[in-house]
């Protein structure tokens, strides 16, 4: 049990690293645009070399519904807070679930490892889902990686998809199977394993 918790510390660390590295590599572009700096400068190139792939995307987004492009940067900075504290609860469901399986096997309690093993399945299958939200907007669907989300995800998507209408640009259909996921996990938790 305490390689499972320091396990879950070493991945928090990492996650909210990540998050503090994208937010602090975001303010650092916008400070080299509205500072009076050579934009040829070594720094200058080096920091938009490495978040315009993050930036663009965003900015993109922005100019097509008509929005200041001047607030990709902040949008981005909310978007990799918001994915990261998701990204936070998945792997905490799937170090729960680790866990739970270890001391139900340890205590022999048969539906108690039942719920644990429900519970990570769905935790996964989010995971994945989430994976490929965030990697479809750098990473081309000619990818074996996303070639691999797409034909796991998709069997539970596409029906959804096909039913919830878009809103403009944004397919909501994940987000609407991520809630239905996180309310069967909860159910199990509350009856198999509570």
């Amino acid at each position: 049990m305490v390689v499972i918790n320091l396990v879950w510390l070493l991945i928090w660390y990492a996650i909210v690293s990540a998050i503090v590295g994208v937010i602090l590599l975001v303010l650092a572009r916008v400070v080299v645009n509205y500072a009076d700096m050579n934009p040829f400068s070594r720094t200058a190139i080096t920091i938009r070399q490495f978040s315009d792939p993050l930036v663009n995307p965003v900015r993109r987004i922005l100019m097509s519904y008509g929005l200041d492009q001047k607030l990709a940067p902040f949008v981005t900075i909310l978007i990799a807070i918001l994915m990261g504290w998701l990204l936070l609860e998945l792997v905490g469901s799937v170090v729960f679930t680790v866990g739970g399986v270890v001391t139900s096997l340890q205590r022999g309690a048969l539906v108690s490892l039942a719920g644990y093993v429900l519970f990570g399945v769905l935790a996964v299958y989010s995971m994945l889902i989430v994976m490929r939200i965030i990697l479809a907007w750098g990473m081309s669907y000619g990818n074996r990686l996303m070639r691999f989300l797409v034909r796991v995800t998709e069997p539970i998507l596409g029906p959804f998809r096909r039913v919830i209408p878009p809103l403009g640009m944004f397919d909501i259909s994940p987000i609407i199977v991520l809630l239905i996921l996180q309310l069967f996990q909860r159910a199990i938790a509350g009856t198999l394993i509570g």
